[in-house]
């Protein structure tokens, strides 16, 4: 696999929350003509792209960012975890209840609550850019 898309409404925004989960920008670029249009089935697209990797290098993820046409919402707004489709982005991070705090001054919210899974993991999840689930997994040492 190469990455993961995940359409955005504020591009700034959501580089700064993935760049808080310890993601790095590894570069921009607009995206448009007629290889583009014929790829999204669109005429007269334009786009801005946003390519954060790992540190580890492995992992990439493309925010993209639709100026014309103008991306749609999916109903409901949010989706419940139990939608149809990608369910969620899962990151290990060494202190969940840290990185929970510091994802929320970048909107973001917990979808339940902190929780143990047996003798391995404390896992949450929480909505990240445009309501995506964003699953956070604390391995107990």
């Amino acid at each position: 696999m190469d990455h993961v898309s995940i359409v955005v409404a504020d591009l700034e925004a959501a580089v700064a929350f993935f760049a808080e989960l310890g993601m790095e920008l590894e570069g921009r670029a607009p995206i448009e003509g007629r290889s583009a249009e014929r790829v999204n089935g669109f005429d007269d697209l334009r786009a801005e792209i946003a390519m954060m990797r790992t540190l580890d290098g492995h992992g990439k993820l493309e925010l993209t960012k639709f100026h014309a046409p103008a991306a749609i919402s999916a109903d409901p707004d949010p989706a419940p975890s139990n939608t149809l489709g990608i369910r969620s982005i899962m990151f290990e991070v060494d202190d969940v209840e840290d990185a929970v705090a510091r994802l929320r001054p970048h909107g973001a919210e917990l979808v339940g609550e902190i929780a143990r899974y047996e003798d391995a993991y404390l896992l949450c999840y929480v909505r990240g850019p445009q309501g995506i689930i964003v699953a956070l997994a604390e391995k107990l040492r």
